[in-house]
């Protein structure tokens, strides 16, 4: 069985770092398990390495489809899958980083198997979004289902959806539908490398992630995709950083507000993460202090690596 680390941890955590130095120290390529990163000309608001970083360090799964497209785990999983196997043959180590834990976890165990789409209740799920608001349905899914609501993110449509979709379709909340998914067959021989910061250092490094954001021109790329003849898929725009730069673009916010509110949702957004990963067994946590430098931190990781 391919054996693949997996560096993972909220968004902010420092996880490309260490990921693309740990690569280069043990003669890998790197996975990114990032559900935002698959899409072109998403750059600045998705954090991507840059061109420099990746010409040094093989990336795969960045970059790999249009703006316009629908994305599903399904197809990221193959892309993955893919790649390991060249990764394989080649005979370097692969490392997949990133902190999209539905996709983590798909690509490690499988994915979760619910009832098929059903056209009718979707298409109303969907009318009732544009009626009512997106707030209004995740209020719905807290009130029918309060764990997977505390998991997905309130601008998440895709995933609210589905989740009262299938809860219309079974009479039972998704969430208790995947605790079947809780003792899956692994797909891979994973070892998980997690690192974990405080609540308080990691909101400083968000607020200075957005802030180097605002400088690297965000609202400039997202008027650029915007103007595209092809637009966004709903999906890719519903991506932090982006669905708030559209709300300002539309004429909804000042810009320092939509600044203000990135801050807040990615807040909420690591909060989700941590959610996810409680869930994740056999983790072994890197805890980082505020002054932990990248390289002591790949050193503490590169103890569970065995070349």
């Amino acid at each position: 069985m391919i054996r693949i680390y997996f560096i993972l941890g909220c968004t902010a955590s420092g996880k490309g770092a260490v990921g693309r130095l740990l690569t280069r120290r043990i003669g890998g390529q790197i996975i990114s398990v990032d559900s935002m990163k698959v899409y072109r000309r998403m750059d600045i608001g998705t954090g991507k390495p840059s061109q420099a970083e990746r010409n040094e360090v093989p990336h795969h799964c960045i970059d790999i489809v249009e703006p316009s497209e629908p994305f599903s785990v399904a197809r990221y999983v193959d892309f993955a899958d893919k790649a390991i196997a060249e990764i394989a043959d080649s005979g370097d180590i692969a490392l997949a980083v990133g902190g999209t834990a539905l996709y983590i976890k798909s690509l490690a165990e499988g994915l979760f198997e619910g009832p098929g789409a059903d056209v009718e209740i979707r298409a109303e799920l969907t009318r009732r979004a544009e009626a009512e608001g997106l707030a209004a349905l995740h209020e719905e899914l807290a009130r029918i289902d309060p764990e997977s609501a505390g998991r997905i993110h309130p601008n998440d449509e895709k995933r609210i959806v589905r989740a009262m979709e299938i809860f219309a379709l079974t009479g039972e909340p998704i969430s208790n539908l995947q605790k079947q998914w809780d003792n899956p067959k692994p797909r891979y021989d994973c070892v998980f490398i997690g690192l974990r910061r405080s609540r308080s250092d990691a909101n400083r490094r968000i607020n200075a992630r957005v802030k180097r954001m605002v400088s690297q021109g965000l609202r400039d790329e997202v008027a650029a995709l915007l103007a595209e003849p092809t637009g966004l898929s709903q999906q890719a725009a519903q991506a932090l950083g982006y669905a708030e730069m559209i709300e300002h673009l539309d004429g909804k916010c000042t810009l320092d507000e939509a600044f203000e509110q990135i801050k807040i949702n990615t807040r909420q957004f690591a909060k989700h993460q941590r959610t996810w990963f409680r869930r994740f067994r056999n983790v072994h946590w890197i805890d980082v202090d505020e002054d932990t430098n990248v390289e002591d931190i790949t050193d503490e990781a590169a103890k569970y690596v065995s070349k």
